[in-house]
């Protein structure tokens, strides 16, 4: 009689065991899943500034792919090796295109059609070259192939693509496109 109950209480054992082993298989499974998919294909990033007001604030945490494809006229990018650290920035003109600043209107144009802030959500009249004498490009210019012109939302508080340091942007250096809007909960969900 203790013999078998001995027996039984082993088989239980060696059930739990196994069963623990094989959801400890599971969890070991998923977290190496999802640090491949976190390295390789997506990231999570933290916006650093005020640049991108009011569409990013600093500290709001978004999701970016470079599975999204090629970086459109529109899209909110990462940019790496414009300026020291990574920049979040809008994309405003693709290779062959050309890009002006309409001095009257205050609004960037591209192949001579004014792009106006409230496309992009922000005000209307904002977008200027501003006036730092050897630090910005000159305009008109147009984009070189493989690379893209980037503006920051906050266009007074923006060292972007106006500024020689940053100038015209390689697609190559572009970590990928904003696809998801992550933290704070107000804004989580799709990026617009």
């Amino acid at each position: 009689m203790e013999e078998e109950a001995v027996k039984e209480e082993g088989l239980k054992l060696s059930k739990l065991t196994q069963s623990v082993l094989e959801w400890a298989g599971e969890i070991v499974f998923a977290v190496v899943l999802i640090s491949i998919l976190f390295t390789f294909f997506f990231r999570i990033i933290t916006v650093d500034g005020k640049s991108m007001e009011p569409t990013y604030y600093d500290g709001n945490r978004v999701l970016v792919t470079k599975l999204a494809g090629k970086a459109e006229a529109g899209d909110v990018v990462i940019v790496v090796h414009a300026l020291q650290e990574p920049i979040i920035k809008r994309v405003i003109a693709t290779e062959g295109q050309t890009v002006d600043f309409d001095p009257v209107l205050h609004e960037v144009t591209v192949d001579s059609v004014p792009i106006k802030g409230e496309e992009y959500g922000i005000e209307n009249s904002i977008t200027v070259v501003p006036d730092y004498p050897g630090q910005v490009m000159e305009f008109p210019q147009t984009v070189p192939k493989g690379s893209v012109f980037l503006l920051g939302d906050n266009r007074d508080n923006s060292k972007d693509s106006r500024f020689l340091e940053v100038g015209m942007v390689d697609q190559r250096n572009i970590l990928g496109k904003v696809v998801f809007n992550v933290y704070p909960f107000s804004i989580f969900g799709p990026a617009a």
